[in-house]
């Protein structure tokens, strides 16, 4: 046991003096720059945010696993979809899935030792793993927001474009509006008009608000844009079409899932309801019946 827990001691030690050296010595650092700056400098600066020093801190471990350009288009592709667009939640992404493999690895060691190896692998491939697992719930839970917002925003811009507004503008009023309601939602009209502002075309601009959401209604509407666009029809009955074929589809997702509710209840039934219900109606008559029988048997 002692051996172990000198071991984990040392990798611990390791681990933050790396990490802490890596900080220091990095060209980008912040804290390199605190400390290269803290003699000539006696004016108490602002501290660096907490997401600064995480991704200091995290940033040695994401270039310890080395990636392919198509893993990290991939990563980036993701993290996109779930809302985080900087470069720095990349790095905070893959960092976090080597650091939660490595504490995982040295929770077995100190628990049990070096005896278990399919444990091991298995505890730091679970921890490798849990950051994967929580960005694509991230990603799912925007994407319902987005799509619950989505008849909302038609609507909003079928009325801004009936009242003489062109798309570029009705986009950008929409998403104001929409803020506080529907914020993803506005986010990425915003990131649109950006773009279009930038110089972007408006159909690589749809096109981008596609790619960022991942959603099948945006896909949808932005195959009808870009259509409309393309042919020159109004803008806005293309629009209200849209939009009631989209309340007609959420009418049958709700139809869908509320069929399957019935289904989904068998098992907590059979379960937690069956096991009570036999228990309340049959257990008063086999109480008695053991009662009755006892003295017989005895005989």
């Amino acid at each position: 046991m002692a051996m172990v827990l000198a071991i984990l001691l040392f990798f611990t030690v390791t681990l933050v003096v790396f990490s802490f050296g890596a900080a220091v010595y990095s060209p980008s650092s912040v804290l390199g720059s605190r400390l290269r700056s803290l003699g000539g400098q006696r004016t108490q600066r602002q501290k660096p945010a907490f997401k600064e020093r995480l991704e200091q801190a995290l940033d040695p471990l994401s270039k310890a696993i080395p990636l392919s350009p198509s893993e990290v288009s991939r990563a980036r592709q993701w993290l996109i979809q779930a809302g985080y667009r900087d470069r720095r939640h990349l790095t905070i992404y893959v960092g976090s899935r080597v650091l939660l493999a490595f504490v995982g690895l040295m929770t077995v060691i100190a628990i049990s030792g070096a005896k278990s190896m399919p444990l091991m692998i298995s505890v730091a491939a679970f921890g490798f793993f849990l950051p994967r697992f929580a960005l694509k719930r991230l990603i799912k839970k925007r994407q319902n927001q987005i799509t619950l917002g989505l008849p909302d925003a038609l609507d909003l811009t079928v009325i801004c474009v009936e009242a003489g507004l062109a798309l570029d503008q009705a986009l950008m009023r929409v998403g104001e509006d929409l803020r506080h309601a529907h914020p993803e939602l506005s986010d990425e009209f915003h990131m649109v008009n950006l773009e279009m502002r930038a110089g972007k075309p408006r159909a690589e601009a749809l096109r981008n608000l596609n790619a960022r959401t991942g959603v099948d209604d945006i896909r949808a509407l932005v195959a009808t844009l870009v259509q409309t666009d393309r042919f020159g029809t109004s803008v806005a009955q293309a629009l209200r079409v849209h939009s009631d074929s989209l309340r007609t589809e959420r009418r049958q997702r709700a139809e869908e899932q509320a069929a399957k509710t019935t289904i989904k209840m068998v098992v907590p039934l059979v379960l937690f309801v069956l096991p009570s219900i036999i228990f309340v109606t049959l257990g008063p008559a086999i109480i008695q019946l053991v009662r009755t029988l006892a003295p017989e048997a005895g005989h």
